[in-house]
């Protein structure tokens, strides 16, 4: 039995012992990655390091090729652009061979010479316009030399262009007035080349957007020149907002509108068709004729032309009776109007007879002769004379006209509080008294 116990003893003693040795060799390895990983950590954040450093020196080495570009690009220190040193006989011949081709110098406001065999090799890709139409060029080529000033107007150089270029704005402003009569000139409009009507120096000016980057940014109106910059273009009529303009011209259109449709109707909102156009007659004024007045109420109504954000031009068109709510929203009001006055007269019936049309006096007064009183006494107002109100009411009855969208609840219930019959009457309606 000792023995027995003896053997189990060195038994679990040499287990005990390969066990201890197992967990040393796992720890070992366990401490041999850690390590690893450390390392491997380590060469990761150096890489990185490199590789930001490396991106470091690339944006400075950009930078610095940027500046470069610049220096290089800016007037030498004689303050002359290396254009400008271009020998006088290599532009001479760029101005003839353009020439050539377009039988002036009249050069756009930008004329990169093309990289063609007929044009100066020196001169592909340069701004010629730029370079000769600047007085730096004359003083530095022309001034000290009699001589090229002849050969330059032997190919119609136009010496006119060596001017401040708002000189040749102005220029094209009174030019541009003298013609239309006004200075509202459209933004995309360009001095026309080859009209005479224009000086030649100002062909190909982009006038409008000129005049479009004056009032947006004051562009040629800043520093000690610009005020009387200004007071020339208010000598010359400039319109600094053309958004009021617009706003004053329509204003003044549907006012004229409102004058001659009240000497036919009564005092309500303006009915303009959408189509209507001012015509070419002797009462209206004539800055007004063709004026597209009914699209442009179309537009208000539905796109805030001139009024968004401008209530107090919104309130002086409602104070004209413009129409809000469209024509359609017309039609219905005559309907409830005429309704209502005809149910006043019929003790609160509608029961109105399909073909009845709201009379005129002189109607009445051609079938009874007993009718008396001047048209102001007459209980039906002009704006509704010979209105189809039985065709209307039988419209709404039969096919809901007028009774669609929001306002559909609000007009059934004035027609009810009218004493409108949803179901026609048979028989024969008797005749209605509509003259008391």
């Amino acid at each position: 039995m000792q023995h027995l116990k003896n053997r189990r003893l060195s038994t679990d003693i040499r287990m005990s012992s390969t066990l201890e040795e197992e967990v040393l060799l796992v720890s070992e390895k366990a401490l041999k990655n850690s390590d690893m990983a450390k390392q491997i950590q380590t060469l990761r954040s150096a890489n990185g390091k490199l590789l930001l450093e490396n991106e470091k020196h690339r944006k400075e080495r950009a930078k610095q090729a940027r500046r470069e570009s610049k220096q290089s690009a800016k007037p030498s220190s004689a303050g002359m652009h290396p254009r400008t040193t271009l020998s006088y006989t290599s532009a001479l011949e760029a101005l003839k061979s353009y020439h050539s081709i377009h039988h002036d110098l009249a050069l756009p406001r930008r004329f990169i010479v093309p990289k063609h065999p007929s044009h100066p090799r020196e001169w592909h890709g340069v701004d010629l316009a730029s370079t000769v139409y600047n007085m730096k060029w004359w003083k530095l080529h022309v001034r000290e030399h009699p001589s090229r000033v002849a050969e330059l107007n032997q190919i119609g150089f136009i010496w006119e262009r060596l001017q401040p270029e708002w000189n040749l704005i102005l220029g094209a402003l009174i030019t541009y007035s003298a013609i239309n009569g006004n200075l509202r000139v459209p933004v995309k409009f360009v001095v026309p080349r080859g009209d005479d009507a224009w000086p030649k120096a100002t062909w190909g000016i982009v006038l409008g957007n000129c005049i479009h980057r004056m009032r947006l940014r004051n562009d040629f109106l800043n520093g000690p020149k610009g005020a009387t910059r200004r007071s020339q273009l208010v000598g010359l009529g400039f319109v600094w907002d053309m958004g009021e303009y617009a706003f004053d011209k329509f204003l003044a259109a549907l006012r004229h509108y409102a004058t001659l449709s009240k000497s036919k109707h009564d005092d309500g909102p303006l009915k303009v068709s959408s189509t209507f156009e001012v015509p070419e007659d002797p009462s209206w004024p004539r800055e007004l004729w063709r004026y597209p007045l009914g699209a442009k109420c179309s537009a208000i109504r539905q796109k805030g032309l001139y009024v968004k954000d401008h209530p107090e031009r919104k309130q002086q068109l409602s104070d004209i009776g413009f129409c809000w709510e469209g024509n359609a929203s017309l039609g219905w009001y005559k309907v409830v109007h005429a309704a209502a006055i005809y149910s006043q007269m019929n003790n609160g019936n509608l029961e109105v007879p399909i073909t009845f049309r709201v009379p005129s006096p002189m109607c009445m007064d051609a079938k009874n002769n007993d009718v008396k009183g001047s048209d102001d006494a007459w209980p039906w107002p002009e704006h509704l004379w010979n209105f189809p109100l039985g065709q209307r009411l039988k419209d709404i009855r039969l096919k809901a006209a007028y009774l669609h969208g929001a306002n559909a609840a609000k007009r059934r219930a004035q027609l009810d509080a009218l004493g409108f019959k949803w179901k026609a009457s048979r028989g024969r309606p008797r005749k209605r008294d509509v003259s008391s």
